[in-house]
């Protein structure tokens, strides 16, 4: 599936996704004007070394657990919990489990990947 470009509705599920992702961390699976989505979905040992973003940025945690470090301060996230994060910000997961599956919502769009 190539990310959806358009304005037309769009509904997958995480198993879909993971299905077409490979051995990629992250996907991008929606790109609209105002917004991107992705699935960001580690291997067991990944290390997160991303930088802060130009854009706001929210987490939708679906699976498995890990420890979201923000700005130094380290919170153990799990399936259900949601962060956000303003443009800006540094984070990182640490302590990732075998099965971590997040969605990243990027407002607006993150860079093309």
């Amino acid at each position: 599936m190539s990310t959806p470009s358009s304005e037309r509705p769009l509904v997958t599920t995480v198993d879909a996704l993971l299905a077409e992702q490979g051995v990629r961390a992250y996907r991008e699976f929606l790109r609209v004007p105002v917004m991107s989505l992705g699935l960001f979905a580690p291997a067991p040992g990944h290390v997160d070394t991303q930088q802060p973003h130009e854009q706001d940025e929210v987490y939708l945690v679906v699976a498995g657990r890990a420890v979201l470090e923000i700005g130094g301060t380290r919170t153990p996230v799990a399936a259900g919990s949601i962060a956000y994060l303003p443009a800006g910000e540094p984070h990182r997961f640490m302590e990732i489990s075998e099965d971590l599956r997040v969605v990243a919502v990027f407002s607006p769009p993150g860079p093309t990947p």
